[in-house]
């Protein structure tokens, strides 16, 4: 499509304000966890890596931190085994109400979290207390793997819609057996929208809140719970900006990583 200059002009400035808009935020984030001041004034008085070292020596911040890696690896672990076997059911079987579950995996990623939070710990609440399971890092993985299957499940059912069947087909004549021909010619197919997806699933569970201030009960408090808690005390906001600065790196970098994974994947399927 041919665009005039002035439209080319008005476009790039739109896209440049869109980008300020979410990106100058967080680079604001970033330069206060490096400022001498307490508050966040600007511009800052002076650079320091003083914060850095006060939040490594938080031990609440620390333990957040740690929480919220296993409930991460948790939320992951779970979505990438019931993501992928949605996604080879959805893709390469033939059944009654095959979009329906399509449909229903992917719908948990459109529901606003408040509504999701609310319909887990009832659900929680009603089923598990009575057992004697009560709110706790179980009901924090539960409850993000709801949400976390959706990017697994997208991601390899992608894939495995834009590769043939017949190579596993033509393994199985070959005299491979179901388990050989998924180790030796599917999984390596789908092997980078896995990892891809798995990447965005720990990003996802990582910077959770909504979700997780329904499910995690007493003692169990992530590090962006830990954030909120502690963002209006006045003598934490410095830590708090560290805190925020690596949640946010800690976001980028699979999310990053599970970009160029796709694009990669793209790229090779077009071969």
């Amino acid at each position: 499509m041919h665009l005039s200059r002035p439209a080319r002009v008005a476009l790039r400035v739109a896209a440049c304000l869109g980008f300020a808009v979410v990106y100058v935020p967080l680079a604001l984030v970033l330069l206060n966890s490096f400022s001498t001041d307490r508050s966040a004034s600007w511009p800052p008085d002076g650079l320091t890596l003083h914060w850095w070292s006060v939040a490594w020596d938080n031990a609440g911040a620390r333990s957040a931190l740690w929480v919220s890696v296993k409930a991460g690896l948790g939320a992951t672990a779970v979505a990438v085994v019931l993501g992928t076997l949605i996604a080879f059911a959805v893709a390469r079987h033939r059944f009654f109400g095959r979009d329906t579950v399509s449909f229903v995996v992917v719908l948990p990623i459109a529901l606003p979290g408040i509504v999701t939070g609310i319909a887990l710990n009832s659900a929680f609440s009603t089923v598990l207390e009575p057992l004697g399971i009560g709110l706790g890092m179980f009901t924090v993985v539960v409850g993000h793997a709801t949400f976390c299957i959706v990017v697994v499940f997208n991601n390899v059912v992608a894939r495995l819609r834009r590769t043939s069947g017949s190579y596993e087909e033509a393994a199985m004549d070959l005299g491979a057996h179901t388990f050989r021909a998924f180790v030796d010619v599917t999984f390596p197919m789908v092997r980078s929208s896995l990892l891809a997806g798995a990447l965005l699933a720990f990003a996802l569970s990582f910077d959770e809140i909504v979700v997780t201030t329904f499910t995690a009960g007493p003692g169990v408090e992530t590090l962006p719970i830990w954030i909120f808690n502690n963002m209006t005390r006045p003598q934490q906001a410095p830590v708090v900006n560290v805190l925020a600065a690596v949640l946010v790196l800690l976001s980028v970098i699979p999310i990053y990583i599970a970009q160029r994974l796709s694009a990669d994947t793209a790229a090779s399927s077009r071969v």
